[in-house]
């Protein structure tokens, strides 16, 4: 495989990262959404909530699913996306949580977020990922 094309299927895998989570989401799947990350992956949301390693993030999404986020949708569109060595890259999204019936992410859910990723055994996984509300106060 030539470098280029590595580097093409590389860019398509980093920006399917969200897709994994808005599919693990989907079916308030706290296993799959936690499968993205590494082991030692971190994750901060709003309202202070910080989250350290993947068994962490499996044990708050699993009660999230059932109580903030029951019912819920989540998404996030690749909005920029750089390398910062073969094995890591950063990427930034725009999205949010959607509530049930909502068609798209309401102002006041909409988020920001950067996403550092490493890809460990040909897979790219969340590292680091933080998210900063952008909507209606």
């Amino acid at each position: 495989m030539s470098s280029s094309s590595t580097i093409t299927d590389d860019a398509t895998a980093v920006r399917e990262v969200p897709r994994r989570i808005v599919a693990a989401w989907a079916q308030n799947d706290a296993e799959a959404f936690a499968g993205v990350f590494t082991e030692d992956a971190t994750m901060i949301l709003p309202g202070d909530i910080f989250v350290s390693g993947r068994q962490g993030i499996r044990e708050f999404m699993t009660m999230a699913y059932s109580g903030p986020y029951k019912g819920t949708r989540v998404a996030g569109d690749p909005i920029s996306a750089k390398f910062i060595g073969k094995d890591a890259a950063v990427l930034v999204t725009r999205g949010g949580v959607l509530a049930p019936g909502d068609a798209e992410v309401t102002p006041e859910r909409a988020v920001r977020a950067t996403w550092v990723l490493a890809k460990q055994d040909g897979q790219w996984l969340i590292t680091a990922y933080q998210n900063t509300p952008i909507g209606a106060a």
